[in-house]
């Protein structure tokens, strides 16, 4: 099989498998604070229900790098696929609230696993000169499914009652599982293979984890990634709707209806972004793409109509999806040969990171000073990021030519 063959049939699989995973994700959004409540405890303890999954998403990305180097990248996915459907299943029939949050950490650290292991994957087969498009279909496949989730799960939830939707994850993550064991071919012999080309003794992990870090362009590669999490879970998921909802009077549905508009015009750029990627460089793609992101959280809290709120969802859609992908690229040109699944794995925990911290510290902030406050703060600090991204981080590739 040639290697473009085979790099498109890897993209295929890889996408399928996490848009299963991840369809089964977005089937729970809707019923997960009405499932938690059930079990009779605080509007604070339901919050902990979201948190624990973020946090075994974070506690499992760097030993995702290592399980995928040591026993292969089939078996860290299959593995992933099956932690999250026992996880899913467990919450379906779970008894009490911390029987329910130990399967929702289980469940994460299933997620954790897929998610983590295929970019790894991808990372293997994908040549710097397409790696921009190739992650570009990628989050597309991501975004998507994580999105029409909700649509299912409710309706499973409507018809079947609050724990049906957990059954479907887990059944998606059965999917999953077998998807990866029968379907994707292993990837890891080509990391390997790279690094046989370089003289020497394969460095440990900490040695590993080290010369990473003492690259400003991947450090700040993973500051960018931190923040774009960190704003999507504590500002767009959890402080935007909100304003739609007491300030400017938008109801659960107009809500629904301006982020899908955000999500289908993100959509619609995400190949065209990753061509940028490809054509003028990460750096030229990361550094406007951030500061239009701060930008369209400046847009959400000045927006005085329906209209102005639709207007700042897409401008979110647009920018999130245009730099999804760049950090992701610029981080995999930054490995070392054979250290895709180190350099992955780091760049995805310190991603998950703000999954945990971006909705706390923004709720934080929010009760202290107003929702608006909360946003601004987020705003600029990504802008200030962008602006240290630009200053200092080297660019990793540009293509001059036909793509």
């Amino acid at each position: 099989m040639s290697d473009r063959r085979l790099e498109n049939r890897v993209l295929i699989w890889v996408c399928l498998l996490v848009g299963v995973n991840q369809l089964g994700f977005g089937a729970i959004v809707p019923v997960l604070p009405q499932y938690a409540q059930s079990f009779g405890v605080s509007v604070s303890a339901i919050g902990m229900a979201t948190g624990i999954y973020g946090l075994a998403r974070f506690l499992l990305a760097a030993p995702a790098g290592g399980m995928a180097d040591r026993f292969g990248r089939r078996r860290a996915l299959a593995l992933g696929g099956l932690a999250t459907a026992a996880g899913n299943l467990w919450c379906a029939y779970a008894s009490s609230y911390p029987e329910f949050l130990t399967a929702r950490f289980l469940a994460g650290a299933g997620a954790g696993l897929i998610v983590t292991t295929g970019q790894i994957v991808l990372a293997d087969i994908s040549p710097i000169e397409r790696r921009g498009r190739i992650l570009s279909i990628y989050m597309s496949a991501f975004v998507f499914s994580v999105g029409i989730g909700p649509l299912p799960g409710g309706v499973l939830a409507e018809h079947f009652g609050l724990a049906a939707p957990f059954i479907g994850f887990a059944v998606a993550g059965s999917l999953s599982g077998l998807l990866s064991w029968f379907a994707i071919p292993e990837t890891s012999h080509m990391a390997h293979a790279a690094a046989a080309q370089v003289p020497g003794i394969r460095p440990s992990y900490g040695r590993q984890v080290q010369a990473l870090g003492r690259q400003p362009g991947f450090v700040l590669a993973c500051l960018v990634n931190l923040m774009n999490t960190a704003a999507r879970t504590g500002g767009l998921f959890s402080i935007v709707p909100l304003i739609g909802a007491s300030r400017l009077g938008m109801s659960v549905q107009d809500i629904g209806i301006a982020m899908a508009l955000g999500l289908v015009i993100g959509l619609v750029a995400a190949y065209p972004s990753g061509v940028l990627v490809d054509y003028f460089g990460r750096k030229a793609v990361i550094v406007p793409a951030t500061i239009a992101s701060g930008t369209a959280l400046l847009l959400f809290c000045i927006a005085d109509s329906p209209a102005g709120y639709i207007a700042a969802s897409l401008v979110w859609g647009l920018a999130s999806s245009i730099g999804g992908s760049a950090p992701t690229a610029y981080a995999a040109d930054a490995a070392p040969p054979g250290m895709n699944a180190t350099t992955l794995s780091l760049f995805r925990m310190i991603g998950d990171f703000g999954y945990v911290v971006g909705p706390v510290l923004m709720g934080v902030i929010a009760d202290l000073a107003g929702a608006n406050a909360a946003l601004e703060v987020m705003a600029a600090t990504m802008v200030g990021v962008a602006v240290l991204f630009a200053w200092i981080a080297p660019e990793t590739y540009r293509r001059r030519g036909k793509l």
